[in-house]
């Protein structure tokens, strides 16, 4: 009577066990469930996306504007957002606002590869040769250009070009000189780049183009007593630091140029506005060595 009893209970004991076990609102039960809800939810909203059409995403291409450049009409092509970046060209494309797809530029006096390169910057940011940091002299210099010692020369009408601190880009005389139909002659590039960045109302083409010039050396007298005509003629005479550059080049080199035929002969001709800024400078640049010397030495009576 007793062992039948006990087994009873004990049979109670497992049914009451497993029951709590088997209790649906069990926490791990509940999370299970949670989880089969969200995984059921995402594969349904997958199924829902991949089977709804696509919408067109509407991407309005801009323009190409044809222009045609120089004498010979050379013809380059350009998106109008990316020429736009120039004033001068953002209120030349509003002008011709008939046909969106087909508008059209004419840049007669403009020089085709002083345009190229301009493109090129408006493109890339900067113009070949590109402005690279050299690590190991801690110092900026242009692309492909393998500097060498530089030599001093004997004849008196080679200057040291842009300022080059005693050295010279290899073939400097050639490839930083740009001939210039208008001119009849050749100009340093990168101060007609210059000259066309301030028509064109890039700010930042001008500082680049500076920075370059300064880079070039080895350029004869001849060369820069025309390029710093040009930058006379081709700027206005609130923008003074392309003029400023060549005065200073001019006095930093003064042995060289005064020992020159051809700075001679461009002085003896005159009517330019370039020789008496020189002759201002020169004369402020004298004022400041005597300060300088007077402050030095001891003052008498």
């Amino acid at each position: 009577m007793f062992k039948r009893a006990f087994r009873s209970q004990q049979d109670q004991n497992r049914v009451d066990k497993s029951s709590r076990l088997k209790k649906p609102g069990s926490s791990k039960d509940k999370a299970k469930e949670h989880v089969k809800q969200k995984v059921s939810k995402l594969q349904s909203s997958i199924i829902e996306h991949e089977a709804a059409p696509a919408q067109p995403v509407n991407i309005t291409p801009s323009p190409i504007v044809t222009l045609t450049v120089g004498r010979e009409g050379r013809l380059f092509a350009a998106h109008e957002d990316v020429l736009s970046q120039s004033p001068f060209f953002e209120a030349a494309c509003g002008r011709d606002s008939s046909d969106a797809m087909s508008k059209r530029i004419s840049l007669p006096d403009e020089e085709p590869e002083i345009f190229s390169a301009v493109l090129e910057y408006l493109y890339k940011g900067d113009y070949y040769p590109r402005l690279v940091h050299n690590r190991h002299r801690n110092s900026w210099e242009l692309e492909d250009r393998m500097r060498t010692p530089q030599k001093s020369s004997p004849n008196p009408d080679h200057g040291s070009g842009g300022g080059g601190g005693g050295h010279h880009a290899a073939g400097a005389g050639s490839d930083a000189a740009v001939y210039l139909s208008s001119v009849g002659a050749e100009v340093l590039r990168d101060t007609v780049i210059y000259c066309a960045a301030d028509r064109y109302g890039l700010e930042e083409l001008k500082r680049l183009a500076l920075r370059k010039q300064g880079l070039h050396a080895g350029i004869d007298v001849g060369t820069i007593l025309r390029s710093a005509q040009y930058a006379y003629a081709n700027t206005p005479d609130s923008d003074s630091r392309l003029r400023a550059h060549y005065l200073a080049l001019i006095i930093r080199c003064r042995k060289t140029f005064k020992r020159s035929g051809t700075m001679q002969a461009e002085m003896e001709a005159g009517g330019s506005k370039l020789f008496f800024d020189l002759f201002v400078a020169m004369c402020n640049h004298l004022d400041d060595v005597i300060d300088v010397t007077n402050n030095r030495s001891p003052k008498t009576v």
